[in-house]
């Protein structure tokens, strides 16, 4: 029985085949040592932070031990004072990050496509970036009464310039002659920005949109400190108030899990709309 040159190069040799099931299985064994390095990593950090207590004997007001902030993250999520005071906090996150990466993404794609209005526009976005946000935040508590609102501003400045600026960079790492190709081809404006400027500039911005997130966070934490009588930060303020130590750990846990999901989710977007880098 004959065999065709197209069969034999369709079926692998047995050589090759051994190689790509080494292969695969290295491939398998990384991924399972990357899922399981974070709670290894958390397992070492509860018992160090067991050992610690235990071994220097610290009262609760100082450093509680990872039970009793489990008690207690028990007790207020039972009692739903929680969940009241993380819903709030979460909403203002999203809200900030939406309102802050919209006006940036709008502002950035305005400066990147008008030379002059950069020149115009730049330096001034730059002084007032150099204000820090706690200085500013008491500022928005005298303008502003709703603290809802102002909290929600203070997250969207806290990641403005971030988002901006990469915004910029994504926008303008377009090359030349890919925008002279489409240009030749007489596509509108819609078609290159939708084609060509957003498929580029995608995992710049994504880049700034992972670090927005962490940054709406802290802006939603300061806001609350200045002056709001529910979320997280003010569980914060009202836990340190009262020494009550194992209710500021929990309100500091939920803030890093809440992080810690917003930026998975934003990782999960990326993962999906920049497909099309994995497969060239």
């Amino acid at each position: 029985m004959t065999v065709s040159p197209g069969e034999a190069l369709a079926s692998p040799s047995p050589e090759r085949a051994r190689t790509r099931a080494r292969w695969l299985h290295n491939e398998h064994r990384q991924r399972l040592a990357r899922a399981l390095m974070a709670p290894i990593m958390l397992t070492l950090f509860v018992l160090a932070w067991e050992g610690l207590v235990r071994w220097r004997q610290y009262p609760q007001f100082i450093l509680p031990a990872p039970g009793v902030v489990w008690a207690k993250f028990q007790l207020v999520l039972a009692d739903g004072t929680l969940w009241r005071h993380a819903s709030v906090t979460a909403f203002e996150i999203l809200a900030g990050l939406g309102l802050g990466l919209g006006v940036a993404t709008v502002v950035g794609y305005l400066l990147a496509k008008s030379p002059g209005l950069d020149s115009l526009l730049s330096p001034y976005i730059v002084a007032l970036q150099s204000f820090p946000i706690v200085a500013v935040a008491p500022l928005l508590v005298i303008w502003i009464q709703a603290s809802l609102l102002r909290t929600v501003l203070i997250c969207a400045l806290t990641l403005f310039f971030p988002a901006l600026v990469n915004t910029i960079v994504g926008l303008r790492s377009v090359e030349p002659e890919l925008l002279a190709v489409m240009r030749s081809l007489r596509a509108s404006r819609w078609q290159i920005f939708r084609k060509l400027e957003t498929p580029a500039a995608l995992p710049v911005i994504f880049g700034g949109l992972k670090v927005g997130a962490i940054l709406s966070v802290i802006g939603a934490v300061i806001g609350e400190f200045i002056g709001a009588n529910r979320g997280l930060g003010f569980l914060i303020n009202l836990a340190r108030g009262l020494l009550d130590t194992p209710l500021l750990f929990v309100a500091l846990f939920t803030l890093v899990i809440m992080a810690l999901g917003l930026y998975g989710f934003i990782s999960l977007l990326e993962y999906h709309f920049l497909a099309w880098k994995r497969k060239r």
